[in-house]
């Protein structure tokens, strides 16, 4: 294979709701290339992109696949993305290393919600968007509806270059407006008969050709004044104007094919090759410093690793962008992430499971390598002189929990070694061990995300395990101010123990002004603040410790230790177990024996008295609260609001998107354990969610009562 500059590569993500026929279409593409020489199926399993076992088993894409071609003088690296809502993070992955997106329509569904969610990425992500409405052989096939919903989602931008002669089985041709021919395939013909478009079609190409032709000249004014001179563009022109419009997003062109048949792919290969801007054409991405790192064939080297995985009989593969200078074979690398020293043995240009072996790749190429020492996903590698790191993948939050927990107990070392692999394979697997809850967490994007998830543990690594409802992380807090004090005293012959403080807890937040005297059953107590400690809880509020001690009646050597019992406590709440915040508590008294007191009986006295005085001052139990935003078409908009309703959800608005409404709510993470679920059965499978944590709340007081109960039923069974 030979070395592509800079300014021949194209690197397109192709993107599109579940169904849309991605894979189809990358599968005729490899064909068109003669990369293989018989097109497999989704159903058959015999796809280049859907290789991994559990997509076979499935039949579905659950990681995005890099496949790269050679193609009139041009290196195009595709990357065939999932459609799942619940696998978006390949999504996020593909689109931040590749230049443009290849949008596909399913003819019949139209605009889906995963094509606006997507989209919306493209927005973010400021990604030049090719549409390409897919399946025009379906007999259920509707390209002017389809067209009428993409234009009023997104108004004149979207510009045919083409439209289709018949849909489902009368589908028989295209007409191209920009080459200004029309391509007619015969039943059993391959490549379609090239002619000029017929008169009977001659009206609508040219009044399609018009609009094209000016969406071409607005973008660059040289063409704009040759435009108005002339009267028409050369088609190189236009090919100039259609450029420059699809990087600045003023132009998405629309094609139409049918990729089971390969009907119009060679085509829409061509215009990418053409059209589709090169690495050096888009703004530079930065690195973690903020400085621009631009795709330079001669500037020092760096690679971005974006994904890792691991293959029977391979081991593990790192997929790469050479985000600047160029690679050779045998180059050594240092990883900015790690420090160690890398060597790359050999590169590869890929295609799902066929390998290519090259001697170098430039800036701006997609490839990858085998069986390097220490690197993860996120890592970038260095040359000599090159000292960039790449930090600019951003995934969104999870929203689906399960507790999870090997079967065999045995296994729960190599389980968690498996979980940290496959976080490395798709970043929106979570899992945490988590002390609070004593349970192994695990998040994603939905429960077909963790579903799949499993099967890989179960089928690939042979360890089977089971979910369960995860545990919430409640907080214990107080809503008044309680005194307390409690004397530890043990004496077992010799030196005895003994520790006796007093202290008062009350509620706090932040800058309030620490009172000089407070009244509890009318008898008042001053305090002279002597030493004041904030200490910020890792799991969230604040702990205020005031030494209020006057007299010396508590020798200061001992305040750590009550403090350390203060902590004890606020780790296992005296409400439920779960950690307390936001709480001030004041020493200002207690005694000590001249012999018997020590540390350990002060901090047993001071976790004691601390437990005593946070019960008696309105305790109540926080839960934490998500914001969440739901896509729903507005015929179920009604149905999703009533669901939200019944569990707790505060709807904070709602706000329309064309056909799509978009409702925002505050909902208590307890209610959203199967939210995904019961959104895609209530809409069928077309709304989505995204939900991040918004603080912590009062849980009602029914509520309460219930988890103290089943508390108190717990420590009771331990």
């Amino acid at each position: 294979m030979k070395v592509y500059q800079t300014k021949d590569i194209k690197n397109i993500a192709i993107i599109g709701n579940s169904g849309s026929g991605k894979t189809t279409l990358a599968e005729a593409m490899l064909f068109e290339s003669g990369l293989i020489k018989r097109r497999g199926t989704v159903e058959n399993g015999n796809t280049v992109s859907d290789y991994f076992p559990v997509e076979k088993e499935y039949g579905y894409s659950v990681f995005p696949t890099v496949f790269s071609i050679e193609w009139k003088d041009k290196m195009m690296n595709f990357i065939d993305c999932p459609g799942s809502d619940d696998f978006i993070g390949g999504v996020i992955t593909s689109l931040n290393v590749t230049d443009t997106a290849l949008m596909v329509i399913h003819a019949v569904n139209g605009i889906e919600v995963g094509t606006i969610n997507q989209f919306h990425y493209t927005e973010d992500l400021n990604k030049p968007v090719v549409f390409v409405i897919n399946q025009m052989d379906n007999e259920k096939a509707d390209y002017d509806n389809t067209l009428a919903g993409m234009k009023e989602m997104w108004g004149n931008k979207v510009i045919p270059i083409q439209y289709p002669i018949g849909s489902g089985n009368s589908f028989v041709g295209i007409v191209d407006v920009l080459k200004q021919k029309m391509y007619k395939w015969k039943t059993d013909a391959t490549a379609p008969d090239v002619m000029d478009i017929p008169d009977s079609e001659k009206n609508k190409a040219d009044e399609l050709y018009k609009t094209l032709l000016e969406a071409a000249a607005e973008n660059d004014e040289g063409l704009m004044e040759k435009y108005f001179e002339q009267g028409t563009l050369s088609e190189e022109e236009m090919r100039e104007g259609i450029q420059k419009g699809l990087i600045d997003r003023s132009i998405f062109p629309v094609f139409c094919v049918s990729s089971s048949k390969n009907m119009g792919v060679h085509r829409v290969m061509n215009f990418l090759s053409a059209v589709a801007p090169s690495p050096d054409q888009m703004p530079a991405p930065k690195n973690t410093e903020g400085k621009e790192v631009k795709p330079d064939p001669n500037a020092p080297a760096s690679l971005f690793v974006f994904k890792t995985t691991v293959e029977p009989h391979i081991g593990e593969i790192s997929y790469f962008k050479v985000m600047s200078g160029t690679i050779k074979e045998g180059d050594d690398l240092t990883n900015a992430n790690r420090g160690s020293k890398e060597r790359l043995a050999q590169i590869f240009s890929v295609a799902g499971q066929i390998r290519t072996k090259v001697e170098e790749m430039q800036a701006g190429n997609i490839g990858a390598a085998v069986k390097l020492k220490d690197v993860r996903t996120g890592d970038t590698l260095n040359a000599k002189g090159a000292d960039n790191r790449f930090d600019f993948i951003k995934y969104p939050e999870p929203r689906y929990r399960r507790a999870i927990k090997p079967l065999n107990e045995a296994n729960a070392e190599k389980l968690n070694e498996a979980l940290t692999r496959m976080h490395e394979e798709d970043p929106t697997w979570i899992s945490e061990i988590s002390k609070e809850l004593k349970q192994t967490i695990v998040s994603g994007q939905g429960e077909f995300h963790l579903k799949t998830l499993k099967w890989r543990l179960e089928n690939n690594d042979k360890i089977e395990v089971e979910f369960l409802e995860p545990k919430i992380p409640y907080r214990e807090t107080i809503t008044k101010a309680a005194r307390a004090d409690y004397r530890h005293k043990k004496q077992s012959g010799g030196a005895g123990q003994f520790g006796e403080v007093h202290l008062i807890v009350e509620p706090y937040t932040e800058g309030m002004p620490i009172p000089e005297v407070y009244k509890f059953n009318g008898q008042e107590y001053k305090v002279q603040t002597r030493d004041v400690q904030e200490i910020k809880l890792e799991w969230g509020g604040k702990l205020v410790f005031v030494n209020s001690i006057v007299g010396g009646s508590i020798d200061a050597r001992f305040m750590p230790a009550i403090l350390k019992g203060i902590m004890s406590r606020m780790e296992q709440g005296p409400l439920t177990g779960s950690y307390a915040r936001d709480v001030r508590v004041i020493v200002y008294d207690g005694k000590m024996h001249p012999v018997d007191s020590n540390e350990i009986s002060f901090m047993l006295a001071g976790r004691n008295a601390f437990s005593i005085a946070f019960k008696n001052a309105g305790p109540k139990i926080l839960e934490p609260i998500y914001d969440v935003t739901v896509s729903v078409p507005s015929e179920y908009m009604g149905d999703v609001i009533s669901d939200l309703q019944t569990r707790r959800a505060m709807i904070m608005g709602m706000e329309s998107d064309k056909h799509f409404e978009r409702i925002k709510a505050k909902v208590p993470l307890k209610e959203m354990s199967s939210y995904s679920t019961s959104l895609s059965s209530l809409t069928g499978g077309r709304a989505s969610f995204t939900m991040k944590f918004s603080g912590y709340e009062l849980v009602p007081s029914d509520i309460q009562e219930k988890l103290l109960k089943e508390y108190e039923a717990g420590e009771k069974e331990e």
